[in-house]
């Protein structure tokens, strides 16, 4: 450890914690701490969004194409890697921070766009680009550029869990202890009993993230109330569903936050070791974890005898292999015990017997990022955001077909319309909005009927639909409502552990019925077997629901029950007209040739893989419609437009 980051871990100590400044610093360390901060810079900075979505769309060629030019140019810079903004449509995104300047930031900024951008800031023009916003501080300002807060998709935001998200280096703990960092964790251990720190959370109206939305704090209390000499503390972080990726972005843009408010979580509840099971499918997340775990370690925060206060703390990783059933608490608990991931009847809960037979607290990563502003505010600040039965904001993973697609953080009660129109800017080429899917399997569908409605656990539940862990899935006036609902169910299908029948062969049965009804029967009986399906598909629906073992058997039919309530006049046409109006269900599609434009040059003769199609050489071709799959093979490959869908 050098010796600035030892003044460092004193300031953490002694300063934050009192607010009484012990450790003095001279004008050089007072300057490295502003520096830490982000508020000024002594040498230029560029930052890179280096999350996944950010390398997906090409930051790591970005970040090639900047050194590549300061190396050509002999320009002293240093180039850092940040996690994700929450603006994952605009991405990659490059911010300079020069001198005396404001910091300034770029959005798609692609390779071939680094070198006019970098050449126009060096020469302190604002170059004719994509520009985000600039963060307002004492240094000076762009000018005509808005300060980045009051962009139209961060303005409306409250950001807490995701306040350093793109802002800092996620793997430098320097800059997460100069913010404050950690000292919310020794405020605990130094002037709370860990009975305190349940108390505060409980005030605080803090409810679980993950989905079930229980009280955080009377959770924790059931655990620390168990006489036992072990208690363990697990995060959840597997995030299975379709379309989520709240957690996986925070512990990729800000991992000290997580592990802070694991850290305060287990001295309330008792706990000196901690889990964190996250998928393998998150390499990115994994390395930045184990680095700031290792910092932690580095600093104390992580180890034995904490700063002088007996409490003693781990932190164990422990990779999944992407079974979804393993986001269900007791799935998750025999996957870290070796055992295959499957739930067992409850009770007894997690926080009486959970892992190893201990009493165990399971909570997402959303849920512990939340808890180091509450013993930094109090629980009065986090109860006065949000509605009366849900307090604090939510995280929301908003994808599908919105325009700006990425992390929002909204306050309990803001409507789904502001986040999908003000923040996410509508639905993509201005068509019309359809539904959106909220909860991802275990959700419902969210019509317009209902936009206005205030996100919180209990509105939602009262239209059939639930919180979940975030996930919102946009979806326009092209989507086919059935084939959604075939998607999610063969989602649930594939991913069922099979332990009990209901769930096992209650959503193959259920897949089935869908799949029948979105492909033309071949003769009497198949016709007859859509019609009687449709016919059983509530009934089984609701028995899978009664009886399954966890909760994602008991959850599985909600997204077939949602669209059934909201889109039944869809289904009726699949089954009774035996069309699907969107064009999405291919088996249900039928095509035509328009003799005039048809040539007949054989070659969707050629490629149609049923031989639906006859006609004669240099002669107009027809279509036999009970031949045809309406794979529409025989469209893509006409050279004249001479094939269209009937509509």
């Amino acid at each position: 450890m050098t010796q600035n980051n030892k003044k460092l871990k004193n300031f953490l100590i002694n300063s934050v914690l009192n607010n009484n400044n012990s450790v003095k610093f001279n004008d050089e360390e007072k300057n490295n701490l502003q520096i830490l901060r982000g508020e000024k810079t002594d040498k230029t900075l560029i930052y890179i969004g280096a999350g996944t979505c950010g390398l997906g769309a090409g930051a790591d060629k970005t970040r090639a194409k900047a050194e590549k030019f300061l190396a050509q140019n002999n320009i002293d810079a240093q180039i850092i890697e940040t996690g994700c903004i929450g603006l994952c449509a605009y991405e990659p995104i490059m911010d300079i921070h020069l001198p005396g300047f404001n910091r300034i930031s770029f959005c798609k900024v692609t390779a071939d766009k680094v070198d006019d951008i970098l050449k126009n800031i060096f020469e302190l023009s604002v170059p004719n680009a994509d520009i985000l916003g600039q963060f307002t501080s004492d240094s000076r300002a762009w000018e005509n550029i808005n300060d980045i807060n009051e962009h139209n998709f961060f303005k409306p935001q409250k950001r807490i869990v995701l306040q350093n998200c793109g802002l800092i280096n996620p793997v430098k703990i320097e800059e997460y202890i100069a913010k404050g960092g950690y000292s919310n964790y020794l405020k605990a251990i130094k002037k709370y009993k860990s009975t305190e720190i349940c108390d505060i959370v409980e005030q605080s109206g803090l409810r679980g993230r993950g989905g079930g939305g229980f009280l955080t704090g009377k959770k924790w209390k059931f655990a620390a109330n168990q006489a036992s000499e072990q208690r363990y503390l697990i995060c959840n972080a597997d995030e299975g569903d379709p379309g989520a990726f709240m957690d996986r972005a925070v512990i990729e843009g800000d991992p000290h936050r997580l592990i802070e408010g694991m850290a305060i979580a287990a001295y309330g509840i008792g706990a000196s070791k901690a889990y964190i099971y996250i998928r393998a499918e998150y390499p990115l997340a994994i390395k930045r974890l184990k680095i700031a775990i290792a910092q932690a370690q580095e600093y104390g925060i992580i180890g034995e005898n904490i700063y002088d206060s007996n409490v003693n703390f781990e932190i164990k990783i422990k990779m999944g292999a992407g079974a979804f059933v393993c986001g269900e608490e007791t799935a998750l608990i025999h996957s870290i015990e070796g055992k295959r991931g499957m739930p067992r009847p409850r009770p007894p809960f997690p926080a009486i017997k959970g892992l190893f037979g201990k009493p165990t607290i399971i909570n997402n990563v959303e849920t512990f990022a939340n808890v180091p502003d509450i013993i930094k505010n109090g629980h009065q600040w986090f109860s006065s955001i949000g509605t009366q039965g849900s307090k604090g904001t939510k995280v929301f993973a908003l994808s599908g077909n919105v325009k700006l697609t990425g992390l929002v953080e909204v306050p309990m009660g803001t409507s789904l319309r502001d986040v999908i129109f003000n923040i996410g800017g509508g639905i993509n080429f201005d068509k019309k909005f359809k539904a959106v899917q909220i909860g991802g399997p275990s959700g419902g569908c969210i019509t317009n009927e209902n936009l206005d409605i205030a996100i919180d656990y209990d509105s939602l539940i009262k239209v059939g639909a639930m919180m979940g862990s975030g996930g919102l899935v946009v979806m326009d006036e092209d989507t086919c409502m059935v084939d959604v609902a075939k998607f999610f169910m063969d989602f649930i299908q594939r991913e069922s552990c099979g332990k009990c029948i209901p769930c096992r062969e209650g959503t193959k049965r259920m897949l089935e019925i869908l799949q029948n009804i979105t492909k033309k029967p071949i003769n009497n009986s198949e016709a007859l077997e859509r019609f009687n399906g449709i016919l059983q598909l509530e009934r089984i629906a609701q028995t899978i629901k009664d009886t399954s073992l966890c909760g994602l058997g008991q959850t599985a039919p909600n997204p077939v029950l949602s669209t059934l309530k909201w889109f039944k006049h869809e289904y009726e046409e699949h089954i009774f007209e035996r069309k699907c109006s969107a064009n999405i269900c291919t088996e249900l599609r039928t095509f035509n040739i328009n003799v005039d434009a048809c040539t007949g040059c054989h070659v969707c003769v050629k490629k149609c893989p049923t031989n639906a199609i006859i006609g004669s050489p240099k002669s107009a071709h027809f279509i036999i419609e009970d031949k045809c799959i309406g794979c529409g093979t025989c469209q893509t490959v006409c050279k004249f437009d001479a094939i269209s869908i009937s509509k």
